[in-house]
């Protein structure tokens, strides 16, 4: 196929309408990833700077995705997040026939904020002990999220993740056996520099911050934890 000059529409928009049309009819299913941008220009006969622009217009529509130094793909399916009483990553995931993993970014131990040790039922100048995350989907990352614990109570409980790679199994090895959804507030933002990078997504792109308090059925609370969501890869669902 050729792009035609003179018509009044682009060359780049021409291209972004060729591609979308792939999409659309099935063409070009969710995950795929497309022609490099040299194989693009010369399939349409142009440079690739004109590629690149019709790749970004694509982007910004949210219907391919640009990962630096792994190429393009097309956007896959929205995740339903369904917020619950019983609220977990991974169940959330696996029932929609998808395969869910987690991975420890970093883990560190400082007082509390007065926000959490309010939700944590903690004193003042409390410790909490931070583990942040990454949750994936098919190996491609959806959030990523700090999760604060007493240190007093869960002194180790970074090393109880690195073993699990699961909340909620680092909980059992401290006797946690059932924790419900206490509290959720979400918002949205523009990301950070960092939280694009792990998220791999643009700056420009909102993502969902969801603050959460779980507590045993008995009403102690036991995390506090802020999640941080692409947003146009996630929508919230709240269930009763």
């Amino acid at each position: 196929m050729t792009v035609k000059r003179g018509t009044g529409v682009t060359l780049w928009r021409q291209i972004q309408e060729a591609v979308e049309g792939e999409i659309a009819s099935g063409a070009l299913k969710p995950g795929d990833r497309l022609p490099t941008e040299y194989e693009l220009a010369e399939r349409f006969h142009v440079n690739r700077h004109t590629v690149r622009r019709a790749l970004s217009g694509l982007e910004e529509k949210a219907l391919v995705r640009i990962e630096q130094g792994r190429g393009t793909f097309v956007q896959e399916n929205v995740i339903d997040y369904a917020v619950r009483k019983r609220t977990r990553f991974s169940e959330n995931v696996s029932r929609q026939a998808r395969t869910a993993s987690g991975r420890l970014v970093d883990a560190w131990t400082e007082p509390a904020s007065a926000a959490i040790a309010e939700a944590l039922a903690l004193a003042d100048g409390a410790l909490v002990a931070v583990i942040r995350t990454v949750g994936e989907v098919d190996g491609r990352p959806i959030s990523t999220a700090d999760h604060c614990f007493s240190a007093d109570r869960f002194p180790t409980i970074a090393d109880a993740y690195r073993r699990t790679h699961s909340i909620t199994k680092s909980l059992e090895a401290f006797g946690v056996l059932d924790y419900v959804r206490k509290v959720t507030r979400v918002t949205s933002r523009m990301p950070t520099a960092d939280e694009a990078r792990i998220l791999q997504q643009p700056r420009t792109r909102p993502i969902l911050v969801a603050e959460s308090v779980n507590a045993t059925p008995d009403g102690q609370p036991v995390e506090f934890g802020i999640t941080r969501f692409a947003g146009d890869r996630v929508q919230i669902l709240f269930e009763p």
